[in-house]
């Protein structure tokens, strides 16, 4: 059998007293992309942010690729491989698409301790191909990212994820606020995840979005898994109804 990439058992959290999470396991395999879906309340962002790195669980364990991990912060998940895009994504919108790809990571001539002079022509070379390898045309690597739409705005995300070899790719809301020709372009984005071989796991509050590029539906529902299925063993109206 196949060793999950993420394998969730019996997390709990609690906030001054509110149980956001109630025993919830989860196992998701390789290359898999799980539509995660509920109400708002539901306990999806607090799984999410668990799965980050940004918030601990208060009970159960996280495995990844069979092997528990602790992780105290974002850059924990990142070094697991796992990036998260929100739907709010952390670009600085007066810096260039080059820039914004490599943030935080960026290649230096030479360094010392993180401080050195960026090899620019390396960003501007790496962030054409990215931008290529997920099918996605922007004139320049130097155009500023606050010129670009939103639905631009998420395909540079998901090609800084896939340039940085992420396993697991988590989209928290990633259509909102789109337009129909946008929303299109993100959805084909998580459709191609599988290709590429990185797992994904899209959150939303719009089930036809999820039913068009997921392969498996999750539904949460006061701080548990109320619903787990393939998406061509269910439709809409069943999630509907655990809801």
């Amino acid at each position: 059998m196949t060793t999950p990439i993420i394998e969730i058992r019996r997390l709990h959290k609690w906030y001054a007293g509110v149980h956001a999470l109630k025993d919830v396991s989860l196992s998701i395999e390789p290359a898999q992309v799980v539509g995660l879906v509920g109400d708002n309340g539901a306990g999806k962002s607090t799984l999410i942010k668990i799965l980050s790195g940004v918030h601990r669980p208060d009970g159960g364990e996280v495995l990844i690729e069979g092997r528990p991990v602790q992780m105290r912060t974002p850059k924990d998940a990142m070094r697991l491989g796992i990036e998260t895009i929100y739907q709010s994504n952390s670009m600085v919108p007066t810096m260039s698409i080059a820039r914004n790809l490599f943030l935080g990571r960026e290649p230096l001539h030479f360094g010392v301790a993180g401080v050195g002079i960026l090899d620019q022509t390396r960003m501007r070379r790496e962030s054409v191909q990215a931008i290529a390898d997920v099918d996605l045309h922007l004139r320049s690597p130097e155009a500023l990212v606050g010129e670009l739409s939103g639905g631009q705005r998420q395909g540079v995300a998901i090609a800084r994820a896939m340039h940085f070899k992420s396993k697991v790719l988590v989209l928290d809301e990633p259509t909102n606020h789109l337009s129909v020709k946008e929303t299109n372009k993100v959805i084909g984005f998580i459709r191609g995840l599988k290709a590429q071989g990185v797992t994904g796991i899209f959150i939303s509050h719009n089930i036809h979005h999820v039913f068009q590029c997921c392969s498996r539906i999750v539904a949460m529902a006061r701080g548990e898994i109320v619903f787990d299925k393939p998406v061509e063993a269910t439709h809409i109206d069943e999630v509907h109804d655990v809801l």
